[in-house]
Order: C-alpha cells, then sequence, then structure tokens
C-alpha cells in the first residue's frame, strides 16, 4: 500500500477513526479525574573538596563529578529512609519514604538534585527537610575516615527545600495529547487493516479479477435512484444516465462479429441493482433506436412491472403454462420501442419453467421480433433460476453493487455460468462512488433538457401488441410471432 491507498482507507472508514479518538480521549478524561494530585518538592546540593589549592583544582573536579554519580544511589538508600523515620516520624514506612525519593545529577557540575513526590504537598516539603538534612549527615559519615580525621568531601545544601504550588500529574494537556493522538493512531490502523481484510469489491480491478470478465461500466451512485431509477425525464441528463449510454456502447461492440442479441442480465445477490439496471438498459437501447423486448424472469421477486408502472398480473408465468399468447400480454412502454413482458403471477416451481422448452420457444419468437432481448434473471448466489436462463442467452452480463458483494460470493457466482459454459458478456460495478474530477467532468458535458414526463404504458384497445404481420413494433417482419409460437409448441 502507497500513501494514497492509506489516504483512501482512512477516508473510507473515517468513522472508525473518529471513533477510536472518541474512546481515547474519554479514557484519558477519566484516568485523569480518578488521578490523585501529587506535589513534588525539591533540594539542590553542593558537593566539594575543602581545603582544596588551585592546582589540585582540575583534578578534584573530575574527582567530584565522578563521585556525586555515586550520591544519587546513597540519597535513595535504604539506610537514609530508615534514618528519616527514626529521627522524623511522618506516618510513613521507610519503605514508603524511599519510594517517594528521587535523585539525579546535573551533568558536568558537582550538583545533585534531590525529590520527594507526595499526594500531599505538605508532606512532600516536611520530608524532603528531613531528608536534606539526613543526607548530609549520612555523607559525612560515610566520608570521614576511621583515624577521626576530617571528611575530605562536603555537602552543602544551596536551594531549597521547597515545594511546588501546581502539581506535577495529571496534565490535563498533555494526558488529552497523547490519548487523542494515541486514539488518531489507533483509528488508522484500525482503518488500514479493515481495507486489508475487507474482502467486499471497491473498485473495477477487483470486479474484473473477480469474474474473468471485462468491465463494461461503471454506474455512479446517485440518491435520487431510490425514488426515481429510471432514466427519464430530469434523470435523462444525470451522471448515472450517461453511465448506462456508455454501458449501452461498450455492450453492442463486445464482440462485432458475435453481436449477442439476448442478454440475461444477473447478479450474486439480490439488492445488488440488477432490475433497475436492465430497465436502464432497455430504455437506453430503445433511445437508440433499437427495438428492445425487456422480459421479467426473476419470477421469485419480480420488480420490474412494479418500476416501469405496467399491469402485472399476467406476463411470463402464464405464457409459458399455455394460459395465454405472448402477443396478448406483452406491454409497449411510453413511446418508446420497447415491448416489457412481466413475470406475471408467482409459479412454484420457477426453475422448471424457466428451463422448459416453452422458454426456450418464446425467447426464440421475442429473437425474431425484437433486435435485442434483455432478461433481468434471480440472483445466482440464492437460486439456480438465473443459471437456468443465462444458458439459452446469447450471453450474461453481471452486476455487483460497490462495498456489498466480497470477492468470493462473485467469483462463486461468475464459476456458476462458466460451469454451464455461459457466454461471459461483461461485468458492472453498480452504485459506485465517483472522485470529485468525474463528477465535475459529468456536470461540464451535461446538457440541460425540458423536463418530460415519466413515461407510461401506452393505452390499448384490446390485446396489448396483437401480433400482425408487422410484427410487434409495427416494422415489417417476416412471420407473425405468435403464430411462430404456437407452431414451434406443436
Amino acid at each position: 500500500m502507497d500513501v494514497r491507498d492509506y489516504l483512501r482507507a482512512v477516508r473510507r472508514s473515517w468513522w472508525l477513526v473518529l471513533l477510536a479518538v472518541m474512546v481515547s480521549l474519554g479514557v484519558a478524561t477519566l484516568v485523569t479525574v480518578q488521578t490523585k494530585p501529587r506535589y513534588v518538592a525539591s533540594v539542590t546540593y553542593f558537593v566539594t573538596v575543602p581545603n582544596q589549592g588551585v592546582s589540585e583544582a582540575y583534578q578534584g573536579g573530575i574527582f567530584m563529578q565522578q563521585r556525586v554519580k555515586s550520591y544519587t544511589d546513597l540519597l535513595k538508600s535504604d539506610r537514609l529512609a530508615q534514618s528519616v523515620v527514626a529521627k522524623n516520624p511522618l506516618g510513613l514506612t521507610a519503605e514508603e519514604v524511599q519510594a517517594r525519593i528521587g535523585a539525579s545529577t546535573v551533568p558536568d557540575t558537582v550538583l545533585l538534585r534531590g525529590t520527594v513526590t507526595d499526594t500531599d504537598a505538605t508532606r512532600a516539603l516536611r520530608l524532603t527537610e528531613a531528608v536534606s538534612a539526613q543526607f548530609v549527615e549520612l555523607v559525612k559519615a560515610v566520608e570521614t575516615p576511621p583515624e577521626g580525621r576530617t571528611a575530605p568531601i562536603k555537602v552543602e545544601v544551596i536551594s531549597g527545600p521547597r515545594v511546588s504550588s501546581v502539581p506535577v500529574s495529571p496534565k490535563p494537556p498533555f494526558n488529552l495529547s497523547v490519548g487523542g493522538l494515541a486514539g488518531l493512531l489507533v483509528g488508522i490502523g484500525l482503518a488500514v487493516l479493515r481495507t486489508r481484510f475487507d474482502n467486499r469489491l471497491r473498485d473495477a480491478v477487483g470486479l474484473q479479477r473477480a469474474t474473468g470478465s471485462p468491465l463494461l461500466g461503471e454506474i455512479p451512485f446517485d440518491p435520487a435512484a431510490r425514488t426515481a431509477p429510471l432514466i427519464v425525464g430530469d434523470a435523462a441528463s444525470s451522471p448515472r444516465a450517461e453511465a448506462v449510454r456508455k454501458l449501452r456502447t461498450n455492450l453492442r461492440f463486445v464482440d462485432v462479429h458475435e453481436p449477442a442479441r439476448v442478454i440475461a442480465v444477473t447478479s450474486a445477490l439480490q439488492g445488488e441493482g440488477k432490475t433497475t439496471l436492465s430497465c436502464n438498459l432497455a430504455i437506453a437501447l430503445a433511445e437508440a433506436g433499437w427495438r428492445v423486448a425487456l422480459v421479467d424472469a426473476d419470477l421469485r421477486r419480480p420488480k420490474l412491472a412494479e418500476y416501469l408502472n405496467l399491469e402485472a398480473s399476467v406476463g411470463l408465468t402464464d405464457v409459458l403454462l399455455g394460459d395465454v399468447s405472448v402477443g396478448d400480454v406483452v406491454q409497449r412502454w411510453g413511446d418508446k420501442s420497447l415491448l416489457v413482458l412481466p413475470a406475471g403471477s408467482i409459479p412454484p416451481n420457477p426453475s422448471e419453467l424457466l428451463g422448459s422448452k416453452a422458454m426456450a420457444d418464446l425467447l426464440l419468437v421475442l429473437r425474431e421480433s425484437a433486435d435485442i432481448v434483455v432478461i433481468d434473471t434471480a440472483p445466482l448466489r440464492t437460486v439456480t433460476d438465473g443459471v437456468v436462463v443465462a444458458v439459452q442467452a446469447d450471453g450474461a452480463l453481471v452486476v455487483s453493487r460497490y462495498g456489498r458483494t466480497d470477492r468470493g460470493q462473485i467469483a462463486a457466482a461468475a464459476q456458476a455460468l462458466q460451469s454451464v459454459s455461459v457466454r461471459m458478456l461483461g461485468c458492472v460495478l453498480n452504485m459506485a462512488k465517483l472522485g470529485r474530477a468525474e463528477t465535475d467532468q459529468y456536470e461540464s458535458y451535461r446538457i440541460d433538457v425540458p423536463p418530460a414526463p415519466a413515461a407510461a404504458p401506452a393505452e390499448r384497445t384490446g390485446p396489448p401488441a396483437a401480433a400482425t404481420s408487422s410484427g410487434f413494433f409495427g416494422q415489417e417482419r417476416a412471420a407473425d410471432p405468435t403464430q411462430e409460437l404456437t407452431r414451434l409448441r406443436r
């Protein structure tokens, strides 16, 4: 991962980073509130050699610097703590006194600094006074020769004892800063780990690798699609509509020598937008002048008639059962060369119906009447209906929703198609997130058009699209599709 990948990971999981920072700040605040204030009293000693001549000053200075280092351990020794407790009872044991004492040297000097840390400022000061007095006596006793001569080293108090009026801990600004920084680092780490272990599809490259087929389009996410899923009216000039038109172009040139006329649109899971894409793709193809037949072959959860505002009581199921003729139930949508065959009633055996000879015969009739047949099928990972329909089509278009389907699911769906030798036309990444540059580019080429009313089914008198010698679409055809269907069933 490079820097841009890390930035994308943080931007994608910004809520996780924010949560980690908030939790860390909360913990830092709790620790700060519950920590008792601690005060520090200090005293500074000066270590020297009395009666030292000038010629011996240099060697004496080096000797004293080395000697002072050993006094830091002496200041924190058991002997000094026991002496302090014996002569200055403060309600503390020798171990407690020893734990409160600290010592340090000033580099390149003969100064020794002693500190006492306590939750009571008064007790810290009194303990420091006792320590400073007893330490001077202890050094004198340790350094005095046995012959009774004068001690060669002298320790004097030159500063203190004094106690700070402000507690040295806790430090709210410091604690909160450290807590916030720690939370930020933890949040970034979690965001990166989430990205590394997140198996959901979030880019076109991953989708192509999972399906083993070319990417034919990226349909951008459009909040307005929830209430207005079709690319008509104001949505006809949206980035989503332009992306569908680009998909239309790419789909028509997948293989110019063997173009796909019957296209099965499917997905790995439910809710990936395959039905909406089927409708919009059919509309875009009809806008380009193609005669399009749109079939709802998702016989378990049909939605196509609802999206297109069509009559849904009879449709594909009734045709396959032989109850009605396809010419009696196919419906023209709007003023475009688009015919729609809804799903009809939900049968108890969708897979058997879709794999029947009647379905194959119906597709032959539709192929004769239309230039392109778009079939909305069931999800591949849920039921086998989609595979059954895709086998009878010229190819399958696999739709995957951004951030919803993982690579394993889409790969298994593609494998289900490939295992029965279904021609993979390509894949589509639906509801993709566009960058600001891509959005601006769409807006710069956008053409404002007068709003048009949403298309609705044409009024009919008698059979909705009765088959005549001119075919479903009104153009001259080779044969009557309804009669052709009847002939093939015999």
